[in-house]
């Protein structure tokens, strides 16, 4: 009798919503490279898995609430914030004098960040500003289902996005940046006009019940945390993929046809 094969290590990520007020409550989505072989032509939040480089012990000097986390929290937020300015080119950052930074980041550098040529730590120097890891608040956990060849354990982070600075996608990973509302999101998928993942979709969905950045933001402190990893069950004569029932998202049953499993 064989073995049932092991379900493969989640990699540790992590996503971040960059929310805004003007013109309207809107959070900032990317569109994935058709070549790129996950979600690919997908819209998704800017994010990705953390870097060695995340792990630095030097950005203690290079931080605003480093005292105020964990290990694990520190790489995840400098994780999410460096996703943020090599896709979107928005650094989550302030001066040394605690002035928002609000200047444009360089594409050429942002680039070299991406390609590992040049390490965001060095950057951050050179720009003499700090990550604002106290920015980011939780919003969600999602950990890819265990039958899945490609697995992540990603933490969702919301943050009110600088008022100065402009979003231009990186044109490798992510080929548009565009600020949307969450319901024209949902709208778009619904129609067919745009790809959005099911996990994504979920966090649209969540993000869609506030009304504004600072509301959602409150929504997601005061919400317990859970950490959801689907499952799958029969229903009827259907597969399909549920989440935990005290997770924030209701009685979800997603036909697993539809994620393409």
């Amino acid at each position: 009798m064989s073995e049932r094969p092991q379900p493969s290590e989640p990699k540790s990520s992590a996503t971040i919503l960059l929310l805004r007020d003007e013109p309207a409550f809107e959070v900032l989505m990317v569109k994935r490279h058709h070549q790129i072989d996950f979600a690919s032509g997908a819209l998704v939040f800017p994010g990705g898995k953390t870097h060695a480089g995340d792990q630095d012990p030097a950005w203690a000097e290079h931080c605003t609430g480093w005292g105020a986390f964990d290990d694990e929290q520190r790489v995840l937020r400098i994780g999410a914030i460096r996703e943020a300015y090599e896709e979107a080119g928005i650094l989550i950052a302030e001066g040394l004098d605690g002035a928002h930074f609000d200047k444009v980041c360089d594409p050429a550098v942002r680039a070299a960040v991406d390609r590992g040529e040049t390490a965001f730590i060095d950057v951050i120097r050179e720009l003499g500003v700090r990550l604002r890891l106290d920015a980011l608040t939780v919003f969600a956990r999602w950990i890819t289902p265990v039958m899945m060849p490609k697995r992540f354990d990603t933490w969702f982070y919301a943050v009110h996005a600088p008022a100065d600075q402009v979003a231009a996608a990186d044109g490798r990973e992510a080929v548009d940046a565009e600020w949307i509302g969450p319901h024209e999101i949902l709208r778009m998928e619904a129609a067919g006009e745009r790809t959005v993942i099911f996990p994504t979709r979920m966090n649209v969905q969540l993000l869609a019940e506030a009304r504004s950045a600072d509301d959602c933001v409150a929504r997601a402190r005061a919400r317990t945390l859970v950490t959801v990893l689907p499952k799958v069950e029969v229903r009827g004569e259907k597969r399909v993929l549920v989440l935990p029932p005290d997770a924030g998202y209701g009685d979800v049953a997603e036909p697993m046809e539809r994620i393409g499993a």
